[in-house]
């Protein structure tokens, strides 16, 4: 009698135990789905942002202007001492004045490089083309035959050797502009006739430009020429490249290159 309500009170104090324990799980937070949701969703989106960060480009990247790509042009003063500059300073010789004038004018990009040698004559530029076309030139203006003429050369040399440097330079892709030239009568009106034909002929002949005559308005005036009487000086150059060198350069740069003109000029300063 005395082990049945023991065992009965054992029992009723399991049970409350049992009750007690459901009752504190039951108190506990069951986490929601929905937060756990939001918590992954939230991790995705960083995830992806991230990813997309990392393959989109910026924005911010500028986009290279294809004109702004061009290469540098090239202009190739090729001859004597009346493209040397003898006697002048070095930002007064021709190529010199002929580079600030494109700046001024809206030219970008374009170098005019002076290979212009005192003394020398059209069989001593000949054996130096090898040399000069390293710069490789996209326009060459080439002005030679004045020392030939001194010297008495024949014509038919002179004639000879131009041909041979427009043809040297035609075929590494050199646009050429031939300067004409000129003698005093000197030598004989036969001598100076037959001189001064060969430049339209050869331009003719080979399909270069012609400038008519390199010193047109400067040579044989005391004002604008050295003591000498031969060489221009400083403002004989600025009439040479306003007057006679950019009326025939300026077509051929917008056939070359159109894009190396910022502003698009329609007339030289005088």
């Amino acid at each position: 009698m005395i082990n049945r309500p023991f065992r009965l009170l054992q029992r009723l104090l399991t049970v409350a135990a049992l009750t007690v324990a459901i009752a504190i799980s039951g108190c506990q937070k069951t986490p929601d789905a929905n937060e756990a949701k939001t918590d992954t969703g939230t991790q995705n989106s960083n995830k992806n942002t991230s990813q997309t960060s990392d393959t989109q480009p910026s924005q911010n990247t500028s986009t290279t202007n294809p004109a702004e790509q061009q290469a540098p042009l090239t202009i190739l003063a090729l001859g004597d001492s009346l493209t040397e500059g003898l006697g002048v300073d070095n930002d007064a010789n021709y190529p010199a004045q002929l580079q600030t004038r494109l700046q001024e004018l809206g030219y970008k990009d374009i170098k005019v490089i002076n290979s212009g040698l005192s003394g020398e004559t059209s069989t001593g530029l000949v054996n130096r083309l090898d040399w000069v076309l390293q710069t490789k030139p996209d326009i060459t203006i080439l002005t030679i035959g004045a020392n030939d003429a001194i010297r008495g050369i024949d014509v038919a040399t002179v004639e000879a050797n131009i041909r041979t440097a427009v043809k040297r330079l035609q075929d590494n892709d050199s646009v050429v502009i031939l300067g004409g030239m000129q003698i005093y009568d000197n030598l004989g009106s036969d001598y100076v006739k037959s001189f001064a034909a060969i430049y339209p002929r050869v331009a003719k002949d080979m399909n270069v430009t012609l400038i008519p005559f390199f010193l047109d308005g400067v040579g044989g005036d005391p004002k604008l020429n050295q003591a000498d009487a031969i060489h221009p000086t400083k403002e004989g150059y600025t009439l040479i490249v306003n007057d006679n060198i950019l009326p025939i350069l300026q077509p051929e740069l917008k056939k070359i290159n159109p894009s190396n003109v910022t502003n698009t000029p329609t007339e030289t300063a005088q």
